[in-house]
């Protein structure tokens, strides 16, 4: 099996090269490139099959290389690596096409977890970035369509509705599975279903349905 081609994205060097350790450790992995900004991200992205993206860069910003990424022919998988907790930046990434969150504080297992799951269609969520992000949605004026949000969502059964929420929680699919006494498996087939009747391709935008909908407590 051929490893996980990732590139990393961030104008801090060393950064860059804490996260490369991390992931250098899983044989799974193979860090191919890193770039300083996002122009030099557009030139190295071409084969890669993840990106882990910081947000704040100068020149070209990880928001814009992001949306120029994901809008190339195959593109890879891009995975926000942010210390941005309070910032319209994560809504801005979700628009651009980043099927993923994750705070620099991320632990090393959660970094790697990422990745994987990202290079599966899979995408990962923390708890905490997830959110974050879901805060940003609520000043972004994401109530403004509930009504759109819901009914989108009222394509859903009962149970891909309970799963779809516990996406937004930001729970993992063994958490789901342990919180609906069904198996990962089961899980990750609702997963399908849910992403293929809302005509979405990540985690990150069932959530954001989710919370458009109303259907979180704060």
């Amino acid at each position: 099996m051929q490893p996980i081609r990732v590139l990393l994205v961030d104008d801090d060097a060393l950064v860059r090269t804490l996260v490369a350790q991390i992931l250098k450790a899983d044989e799974r992995i193979e860090v191919v490139a890193q770039a300083a900004d996002g122009a030099e991200a557009l030139t190295k992205a071409v084969g890669v099959d993840v990106v882990l993206m910081d947000l704040r860069m100068p020149g070209m910003s990880g928001v814009e290389a992001t949306s120029r990424i994901t809008r190339a022919p195959n593109p890879p998988k891009v995975v926000v690596l942010t210390t941005v907790t309070t910032d319209e930046a994560l809504v801005d990434a979700v628009h651009a096409g980043a099927s993923g969150f994750l705070l620099k504080t991320a632990s090393p297992a959660e970094i790697v977890t990422a990745v994987l799951a990202a290079s599966a269609g899979d995408a990962f969520m923390s708890p905490t970035s997830t959110r974050q992000l879901l805060e940003q949605l609520r000043g972004d004026g994401g109530r403004r369509d509930r009504k759109a949000a819901r009914k989108v969502l009222a394509a859903l059964t009962d149970r891909e509705r309970e799963v779809a929420i516990a996406v937004a929680e930001g729970l993992t699919n063994d958490a789901i599975a342990s919180r609906l006494y069904v198996s990962a498996s089961t899980v990750k087939a609702h997963l399908s279903t849910i992403q293929t009747k809302l005509d979405v391709d990540s985690r990150v935008r069932i959530a954001v349905l989710v919370e458009r909908a109303g259907y979180l407590t704060a």
